[in-house]
């Protein structure tokens, strides 16, 4: 179980790519979502992701400067992200995306470690 989580047992190191949202107070719900529906379906375009997830923000602390959406997107090493950030599908993405956020934040971070 732990080895799903990215902790512990060979080969579990993964880079995980933290994408953070603030989109723009002008941008309707149907907008939101359909960016999310587009977030969603790059793995399936590409091959190089090796797990998604994503949320909406639930803080308590009151900390998140906005941004409600967040998304990690998981590879097997940097190789995979560097297929990744080129690739024609997460391209089309970014145009989508683009005039809708506020603000965007990225991390990458090595799980496993």
């Amino acid at each position: 179980m732990l080895e799903a989580l990215g902790v512990g047992g060979p080969g579990s190191r993964r880079l995980r790519h933290v994408v953070l949202f603030k989109f723009k107070p002008e941008v309707t719900k149907p907008q939101v979502q359909e960016v999310v529906r587009a977030f969603a379906a790059l793995p399936q375009r590409i091959e190089a992701i090796v797990g998604f997830e994503h949320g909406v923000d639930v803080s308590v602390e009151n900390k998140q400067k906005g941004f409600t959406h967040g998304f990690v997107v998981t590879f097997r090493d940097e190789k995979g992200r560097d297929i990744y950030l080129p690739h024609p599908a997460h391209q089309e993405f970014v145009k989508l995306v683009g005039p809708r956020v506020a603000d965007v934040l990225v991390f990458d971070y090595w799980s496993g470690q």
